[in-house]
């Protein structure tokens, strides 16, 4: 068995290279793919501590995040999407500085 600190351990490290991926980076899909990485390592450290206190209200709570995460990458790479057929760009910095 597992210990829950490995866990927790893997959800820090995958919640800093996202947190990496969203300061450094301008494409706008790698930001949402790091946003989504995020999330993932929220919901990793939840079910951690929900294995560890044999619980399962966390897992439902997961089971939620999971949803509306999968909401959110449908309405932002729709977003793209649409700022990409006008722009041309899918660079967060040059999108928010050009004009029309």
């Amino acid at each position: 068995m597992v210990p829950t600190s490995y866990y927790i351990l893997l959800s820090a490290i995958l919640f800093t290279i996202g947190v990496l991926g969203v300061l450094l980076r301008r494409n706008a899909i790698v930001v949402f793919m790091s946003v989504e990485l995020m999330l993932n390592a929220a919901n990793l450290a939840l079910v951690a501590f929900a294995r560890e206190q044999l619980g399962v209200e966390a897992q439902v709570l997961v089971f939620f995040v999971i949803t509306v995460a999968a909401a959110e990458v449908a309405v932002g790479l729709a977003l793209l999407v649409a700022i990409f057929r006008t722009k041309r760009t899918a660079d967060v910095d040059e999108v928010s500085t050009l004009k029309g």
